[in-house]
């Protein structure tokens, strides 16, 4: 059986995070693990609290998974800070790991803080070197290429600069789009624009973290980059489409969904 880790933050609710990841790669008929680095507190309306694990900790638990049951493919979500993707980044290249999807969290749906202000330089130094893919959305593509992003013109203006700082390929998600929800594949210097039709759902919370999740899931199954960004997007897209509505804000997806 394939096996895919998660290393990210924590959501009690169970919506997005490591909870969303696992649900997500169980979906796909893999084994999955993780790794936890922050332990938040928060639900469907925001987040209220977290607490980061010691790096040391972190450390710990990703030596005991690659030690035992070697992952596959790496999902990447939230690392708080940069002592923790210091230790991350020591750690995945210590062991060799490949197919490292990154889903760069950096500020909540609600508008909270998720990465450090010190820790994005490391984000991008440690980290992104590592990556097969990026999937940031608009706003934390802004945030990395420093440029306000709204047209699918500056999509790509982004995705080049980002594609700049890392050996691997960025999916800039188009979700935030005023006229469609379509997403830019950039990977060895090509643009893939990949078509959505937007979805009349305010429940998505979690979306990130569960497609990032399901790319990695066909990375970890041999599945090219382009066909793994594919089968994640309808994977995602029929999560929406099933319309759970649990919470009294965006509310979670039902990932147990017939999508393939």
């Amino acid at each position: 059986m394939k096996t895919v880790l998660s290393i990210a933050g924590t959501d009690p609710t169970g919506g997005a995070g490591i909870q969303a990841d696992l649900k997500t790669i169980e979906a796909h008929g893999l084994f999955g693990m993780s790794v936890i680095t922050v332990v938040i507190a928060q639900n469907t309306t925001g987040v209220f609290g977290m607490q980061p694990v010691s790096p040391s900790l972190v450390a710990q638990q990703i030596d005991c998974v690659f030690d035992d049951i070697r992952p596959d493919a790496v999902k990447l979500g939230m690392l708080y800070d940069a002592e923790i993707i210091h230790i991350t980044a020591e750690r995945l290249r210590a062991h060799h790991a490949q197919n490292i999807v990154l889903d760069p969290v950096m500020m909540s749906s609600s508008g909270h803080d998720l990465l450090r202000p010190d820790a994005a330089k490391a984000l991008v130094e440690e980290i992104f070197p590592l990556c097969t893919l990026i999937t940031p959305n608009l706003a934390e593509a802004s945030a990395l290429s420093g440029s306000y992003i709204s047209t699918k013109a500056q999509m790509e203006q982004a995705a080049q600069h980002i594609a700049s700082t890392t050996g691997g390929a960025v999916l800039v998600k188009g979700g935030h789009l005023s006229d469609c929800a379509d997403d830019l594949l950039y990977a060895e210097g090509q643009m893939h624009w990949l078509p959505s039709t937007r979805i009349n759902n305010p429940n998505t919370h979690g979306t990130g973290c569960t497609l990032s999740s399901a790319i990695a899931c066909g990375l970890a199954q041999g599945v090219s980059l382009t066909g793994s960004v594919k089968r994640a997007k309808r994977y995602l897209t029929a999560c929406i489409q099933y319309g759970l509505d649990l919470g009294h804000g965006s509310g979670p997806l039902q990932h147990k969904v017939n999508w393939e």
